[in-house]
């Protein structure tokens, strides 16, 4: 008995002993390891690791007011080959790396005819080609297609034959892109901004740029790490999304105004055109439209002369002469001024009405000269009680704040020049002449925001572009209202000037900017654009004709500016050219968003039964009858059943007619809105892809076609 437990000892003893051996065999390797040969593991795991690299943020997103994305940075991809791809994984054999070669060669018809359907524009030969040329050359980075595709696309990609396998076994790779798009194209690019072509590098101008510190986001930080032998990015700082921000602009208003610019523009062989739409309590820019045109006869939004063009605004600075001799007491609405014959001499130069031709105004009171526009009529009040004391009228001017700066929140802005008496260019003909607008310079937005103040009860206020900024949907700042200047004259004489716009369009010059359905106030402006050196005696002549004013004028909701830029040739008239723009601008807007009483919109005999478009009915009952319109069903709504038709829309009801959809052909989706007509043909198996806005007007596979799953359908949308 004693013997065994001895035996038991001595082979516990042995245990203890060779366990304590190798604790400290491997504590005393350990610090081998940790000072002996620090450097040299160290080395090696410097091998498997490769330096940081920059993770780029995605840019955040640039918003309407109404919540429409106006831009956004959508990934998009280049797509490469790595034909020896199997030779960086140390385990891979060379057995398996013959079979994968093999692999590669069974699908490569497959392949090549999956690539032709995703890319229809190159063949499937063309494919073919380019992944036997690339095996031959063994590369390990050859480009596949030469655009850049969408992620769809490149998920589509990944999910053919072989390429399925995998990065690491297929070898096809991207290189990532963050693209920036614009749902609405050129709608109020300028405003919005652009970025260079690398986007790394930032914005150029605009919205873009004023805010490219919040869009932009953070950057994060990776490294490239071998794990398994295979290598993985792995992140150490996460990148920071930028925030989104959300403009003042109605996607709506602005496809209005710049519809009704553009084909005034085309039709009177305009140069250049400015349209700007303001929220008269707020200041808030709901539209703005800077149109020039490029050697192709086009229009095209190029640069921000809305806020940039430094130009003698002309006859509507008239607005602001006669305020001031108002406000000093030196006039009234009645006061009576001799302009004769329509020619006067002004200290050497002559001074003309614009219908001198025809005997001029003779006498006429100062609303009578605001509303006719005479040049003659304005400039003698002025010269006549402030000739003595020009410093007064300038300061009159700068009491309403006409010359101050906007600081707008976009850069870009041009600053007014307005001259006093004590600079070294002031003459005598210098008063009269900027009474009614020239030897001045004053943008766009400044003449707007300046006839916004007289709307807004004498209260300007800076214009706005930018309301919020959001993060995930938070708001992250808010931009109120700010006030430039609280009250820019009196109330007796806000009153009497705008008596006297509103009469500029019922009896004055501006009668084409004027509505039947509500009352517009605004002056019109006539100007010669000087040529630099040249002056206005330059052979090739250009006219500024333009527009501003509120509406509607017993309690303005809205100020607009319209202005135009056109050749000499054909003639030139603010009131006829920009007061027709105004027009169109301001009746729709009213239509669409101030919302006439219905009742007394229309009459009895009119037809109220609105439209309806083709598509899934459901939807449609749910509207008609929630708005009790009429309408006749073979159907009742049925939930979570769907029911495909089209619409009759008849003197008392709408008539609605269930459609049978073919099972293995191509339905008819023209009429239908782009969320029906997609849902549909995605449903049965097909790809689309969408052109325009509004209602589908083409389907690029006609209705009844046989056509295979996954063949794309491209549909063109018109309003």
């Amino acid at each position: 008995m004693a013997a065994n437990k001895n035996n038991i000892m001595l082979r516990y003893f042995f245990i203890v002993l060779i366990m304590a051996l190798i604790g400290v065999a491997i504590v005393v390797k350990a610090g081998i390891i940790m000072f002996a040969e620090r450097q040299y593991w160290s080395d090696v795991a410097d091998r498997f690791v490769k330096e940081n690299k920059t993770v780029r943020p995605t840019r955040g997103n640039i918003l309407s007011a109404d919540g429409k994305l106006m831009a956004s940075s959508l990934p998009e991809y280049h797509i490469y080959m790595d034909f020896m791809s199997g030779e960086r994984n140390p385990e891979l054999k060379r057995k398996d790396q013959h079979r994968r070669d093999s692999l590669l060669r069974a699908n490569l018809d497959s392949i090549s005819e999956g690539l032709h359907r995703i890319f229809p524009d190159k063949s499937k030969a063309y494919f073919k080609n380019r992944l036997l040329t690339g095996r031959k050359r063994k590369s390990r980075h050859y480009q596949l297609y030469p655009g850049r595709i969408s992620y769809i696309e490149f998920r589509e990609v990944q999910r053919l034959p072989y390429f399925r396998l995998g990065k690491y076994k297929s070898g096809l790779h991207e290189v990532p892109y963050n693209q920036r798009k614009k749902p609405f194209g050129s709608l109020a690019s300028q405003t919005l901004g652009r970025l260079y072509a690398d986007t790394a590098m930032g914005a150029r101008n605009g919205i873009e740029l004023a805010f490219d510190t919040v869009l932009k986001g953070r950057n994060g930080i990776a490294h490239r790490q071998k794990v398994m032998n295979e290598w993985l990015d792995i992140v150490d700082i996460p990148p920071v999304d930028g925030c989104d921000v959300v403009t003042t602009i109605n996607v709506d208003m602005q496809d209005i105004c710049e519809k009704a610019l553009a084909d005034k523009l085309k039709e009177i062989d305009a140069n250049v055109g400015v349209a700007v739409l303001m929220e008269v309590k707020t200041g808030e820019v709901k539209a703005i439209v800077n149109l020039t045109k490029a050697s192709d006869g086009n229009y095209y939004e190029m640069n921000s002369h809305a806020i940039s063009d430094m130009m003698e605004p002309g006859s509507t600075f008239k607005t602001a002469s006669l305020m001031v001799a108002l406000e000093d007491g030196k006039i009234t609405p009645e006061t009576v001024v001799e302009t004769g014959n329509g020619v006067k001499n002004m200290y050497g130069s002559q001074m003309r009405d614009h219908n001198w031709h025809r005997g001029g105004y003779g006498t006429i009171t100062a609303t009578r000269a605001l509303e006719v526009s005479s040049n003659i009529g304005v400039s003698a009040l002025i010269d006549k009680y402030y000739h003595d004391d020009p410093q007064k009228f300038v300061d009159g001017l700068k009491r309403m704040s006409i010359d101050q700066p906007l600081h707008l929140q976009i850069g870009g802005e041009g600053k007014p020049n307005i001259k006093g008496p004590k600079e070294r260019y002031f003459a005598k003909t210098t008063l009269p002449w900027m009474s009614i607008g020239y030897e001045t310079q004053i943008p766009p937005m400044n003449i707007l925001t300046f006839y916004n103040a007289i709307a807004n009860n004498g209260v300007m206020v800076r214009p706005k572009f930018v309301k919020e900024i959001l993060r995930d949907d938070k708001v992250v700042k808010r931009f109120h209202t700010e006030v430039i200047n609280g009250k820019i004259c009196s109330d007796s004489t806000l009153a009497q000037i705008r008596r006297m716009l509103r009469g500029v369009v019922t009896n004055g010059l501006a009668k084409a900017a004027g509505s039947d359905q509500f009352a517009v106030a605004g002056k019109t402006g006539t100007a010669q654009v000087s040529q630099g050196k040249d002056g206005y005696r330059s052979g090739k002549r250009e006219y500024l004709v333009s527009f501003c004013g509120f509406f509607p004028a017993e309690a303005p909701q809205y100020s607009c500016i319209v202005s135009i830029r056109k050749p000499a040739a054909g003639g030139a008239s603010g009131g006829l050219m920009a007061g027709s723009v105004f027009k169109k601008i301001a009746e729709r807007v009213y239509a669409k968003n101030l919302r006439a009483d219905l009742a007394s919109a229309i009459d009895s005999t009119s037809n109220v039964i609105p439209a309806v478009k083709p598509g899934e009915m459901n939807e449609a009952l749910t509207v008609l009858n929630e708005l009790e319109v009429p309408n006749q069903s073979p159907l009742d709504e049925q939930e979570g059943q769907e029911w495909w038709g089209r619409t009759e829309t008849t003197e008392t009801a709408v008539v609605l007619h269930e459609s049978e959809l073919p099972d293995n052909a191509v339905p008819n989706v023209v009429g239908m809105g782009a969320k029906d007509a997609v849902y549909l043909l995605e449903s049965k198996g097909w790809r689309v892809r969408l052109s325009g806005v509004g209602r589908v007007r083409h389907q690029s596979l006609a209705a009844g076609t046989r056509a295979r799953k996954g063949a794309t359908i491209g549909l063109e949308l018109r309003n």
